[in-house]
């Protein structure tokens, strides 16, 4: 006698998949508009702390340039400009992550893995910065390297400490995106693989390609690295939520279907951000 077995029926597999890219779809959406804030948020704040030291450059889609000499520069002026965007980041990955954790995570909707991702992206303008930055000697490299002051080895040993509490606060954060997403289906334990390729692997690799795409052909090495960096977060969360048994979701899940609102505004915010900065704006 053969053995019972139970399939699910053509359809239902389809539509599973279909969820998957559906979720995919919007989480990718989700990604981009999250790094544009904190990329924003970075950026902006560098612009007004330059004019306000009357520094001479140029903002691209990119990158800010400075058009000065190594003589025009004092320790203030470098700490300030290369450490302020940062600390607007963690503040405001701080408060987007309590947001959540606070009123959202209960809730139905896109809202809470929005805020989830803005935190992520806040975390990775710190310490993938840090790590990535320390390498190349740029960007947020100055502040220790003027703050502190003890060489080269030191500057690497925090930031390779910057990137191992990347990896922390990845592995640690697997609970909490879990609770960012509504589905039943994708939830579902047995699910979990293809869960985190559409939620996590797939918004980080094309996400990252839309961003770089958007800004050709201003797109940096050092923006490129900072892209990359988040490797360093959403490979532990990936293996967190891999490893993690959590599969509740919130009572009345809506149903899933493609954000084309969250979409549009995902492609219209990267196109106005390439519109407002190119050609490259300078200031003094």
């Amino acid at each position: 006698m053969e053995p019972e077995t139970a399939t699910l029926p053509s359809e239902s597999y389809t539509t599973d998949k279909k969820k998957f890219l559906v979720v995919a779809l919007n989480g990718t959406a989700l990604y981009v508009l999250a790094y544009y804030l904190v990329w924003a948020a970075h950026q902006i704040t560098k612009a007004k702390l330059s004019q306000f030291y009357h520094l001479r450059g140029i903002w691209d889609p990119s990158r800010i340039t400075y058009t000065l000499a190594d003589a025009e520069w004092w320790p203030t002026a470098i700490i300030a400009v290369y450490g302020a965007g940062p600390l607007v980041c963690l503040l405001l990955g701080v408060a987007a992550f309590m947001w959540f954790w606070r009123h959202e995570r209960a809730k139905r909707g896109q809202i809470k893995l929005l805020l989830l991702w803005v935190a992520f992206h806040a975390c990775n303008a710190v310490f993938g910065a840090l790590l990535a930055d320390t390498f190349t000697q740029s960007g947020f490299w100055y502040v220790p390297e003027w703050t502190i002051g003890l060489g080269n080895v030191v500057n690497v040993m925090l930031a390779l400490l910057a990137g191992l509490v990347q990896l922390a606060l990845g592995y640690f954060g697997a609970v909490a995106f879990l609770q960012a997403h509504d589905s039943k289906t994708v939830m579902r334990h047995s699910n979990r693989k293809l869960m985190v390729a559409s939620t996590l692997i797939v918004p980080w690799v094309l996400g990252g390609v839309f961003i770089g795409v958007s800004k050709l052909p201003f797109i940096t090495v050092h923006e490129l690295l900072h892209l990359l960096m988040m490797g360093l977060l959403v490979t532990p969360l990936a293996l967190g939520c891999l490893n993690e048994v959590f599969s509740d979701t919130v009572k009345r899940p809506q149903p899933t279907h493609v954000a084309w609102g969250l979409v549009g505004l995902a492609v219209l915010v990267a196109l106005a951000w390439r519109w407002a900065l190119s050609p490259a704006i300078p200031f003094a």
